[in-house]
């Protein structure tokens, strides 16, 4: 991805040692399909595996290949990501940038899982009284404010023609 800043790499850089390193940690402290409550009635840590794709999609399901299946959705994704970084300006703005190299190192994160386990270990719990947001971990959370970002850029920032007419 040529001409990306220093803060761009670094910054793809740490949201995957971020994320790799909490894994380990539940992995190594939380017994599979159980809960750590950080903040009672609200935020547990609660280590499951998502063998399905993004929010648990197929999670359930026994189809052959299954493995295989969302491992290569999860490259595509990663491949359309690094093709609209190709493709984004030098001039884009600052958040936009940012918002990229979070969502680029949070795809890395998970699809490092996805290859080398089959599954993404996911670990947040968040829910209050009888509602539950899907688990997720730190990649995921770079992907939601990663996009976010862009899209705020997209959306609210400055405006200009891509060539004078």
């Amino acid at each position: 991805m040529p001409n990306r800043s220093y803060t761009f790499y670094v910054t793809v850089l740490i949201v995957i040692l971020l994320d790799q390193i909490a894994k380990l940690l539940v992995v190594a402290t939380v017994p599979l399909f159980d809960s750590v409550s950080i903040i009672p009635n609200f935020l547990d840590i609660s280590y499951v595996r998502n063998t399905g794709l993004a929010y648990g999609l197929l999670n359930d399901s026994t189809m052959p290949y299954k493995r295989v299946i969302t491992g290569a959705l999860a490259i595509a994704a990663l491949a359309g990501i690094a093709v609209y970084a190709r493709q984004m300006s030098k001039d884009s703005g600052r958040w936009s940038e940012i918002g990229l190299s979070l969502i680029l190192g949070g795809a890395i994160g998970n699809i490092l899982d996805r290859v080398r386990l089959g599954y993404v270990i996911d670990y947040v719990d968040v829910y209050w009284r009888g509602w539950h947001f899907w688990a997720f971990n730190v990649a995921d959370a770079a992907i939601s404010i990663g996009a976010v970002f862009v899209f705020a850029e997209l959306f609210l920032g400055k405006r200009h023609a891509s060539r004078s007419v």
